[in-house]
C-alpha cells in the first residue's frame, strides 16, 4: 500500500514548481484541464524518475484530478498491474489529448489489452476516448516490435470508417495513426496508401485531409529511402548469417 503522505508530499512539490505563464502558453496549444499547474513535460520526467514505478501511486496521484499528476501517473505506473477497469476509469477521465498520448504512449500500449482497447475505443463516439483508441494503434506501431503485420492492417478498415470524424483532435490522431502503419515496413506502407487512395475518394473534408496529409509523408522521398534500405537489409539477411 502507498502510504497517503508519499502521495501528499508529490502533489505539494509539483504545486511549488506551478507557472502561471505555462498555464496560459499550454491552453493555446490544447492543453486544457479543471487543474492545470503548468509544469513541463521534461521536468516530470525528472520527477517520475525520482519517484520510481508505483502503481499504488500512480492510482492516488491520478485521483488528485491534477493535469500534471495524472501525466506522472501514467509515467511511474507499472503495466502489468494495469487491469481492464482501470484503464475504462482513466479513458472517461480523458479531457485534453496530452494526458490522453502520455497514458496511450506511456502505459496503455504496454498492457495485454492494448490491441483490444484500440479497436474498441476507436468506435466510440466521445471525443477523447476515440482519440485515445487511434493514439493507441499510432503508439503499438512503434513500440511493439514483436508484432505482426496483420495486427496492424485490422488497423486500417477502422482508419478508413472513421476519417469523416471533423472534430480536431480525433482527425489528427486518425492521421496519426495511418502515417505511424505506413512507415513501419514497405508491405504496410503499400496497406496504408492504398487505404489513404481510399479515403480521398470520399467527400469529408476531414477525411480528405488526412488522407493528403499521409500521402505527402508516405510517398515522400525521405520515407521510400528508408523503407528501401529496410527491405535491402532483410534480403541481405539470409547471407549475413552465413
Amino acid at each position: 500500500m502507498v502510504k497517503e503522505d508519499e502521495c501528499n508530499s508529490i502533489l505539494e512539490r509539483l504545486r511549488s514548481m506551478g507557472n502561471p505563464k505555462n498555464v496560459e502558453g499550454m491552453a493555446r496549444f490544447g492543453l486544457v484541464s479543471k487543474k492545470v499547474l503548468g509544469i513541463n513535460k521534461p521536468v516530470l520526467d525528472g520527477i517520475a524518475r525520482d519517484v520510481g514505478k508505483g502503481h499504488g501511486l500512480a492510482l492516488k496521484l491520478w485521483d488528485s484530478g491534477i493535469y500534471e499528476a495524472r501525466i506522472l501517473a501514467a509515467l511511474v505506473d507499472e503495466p502489468e498491474k494495469v487491469t481492464e477497469r482501470q484503464m475504462e476509469e482513466w479513458v472517461k477521465d480523458f479531457d485534453n489529448w496530452g494526458v490522453c498520448d502520455n497514458a496511450c504512449m506511456n502505459l496503455f500500449d504496454k498492457t495485454p489489452f492494448a490491441y483490444r482497447k484500440a479497436l474498441e475505443w476507436s468506435s466510440r463516439n466521445e471525443e477523447f476516448v476515440k482519440r485515445a483508441g487511434f493514439a493507441l494503434m499510432a503508439s503499438l506501431v512503434v513500440h511493439d516490435k514483436k508484432a505482426k503485420d496483420h495486427d496492424f492492417l485490422k488497423f486500417l478498415p477502422l482508419i478508413k470508417k472513421e476519417s469523416y470524424d471533423d472534430r480536431n483532435f480525433v482527425r489528427k490522431s486518425v492521421n496519426w495513426a495511418l502515417r505511424q502503419i505506413g512507415k513501419r515496413n514497405p508491405n504496410l506502407n503499400r496497406a496504408a496508401i492504398e487505404t489513404s487512395e481510399k479515403i480521398l475518394e470520399t467527400r469529408s473534408k476531414a477525411a480528405r485531409w488526412i488522407a493528403s496529409d499521409a500521402l505527402r509523408e508516405l510517398e515522400s522521398p525521405a520515407v521510400k529511402k528508408r523503407l528501401a534500405r529496410m527491405k535491402k537489409s532483410k534480403n541481405l539477411m539470409p547471407i549475413l548469417c552465413l
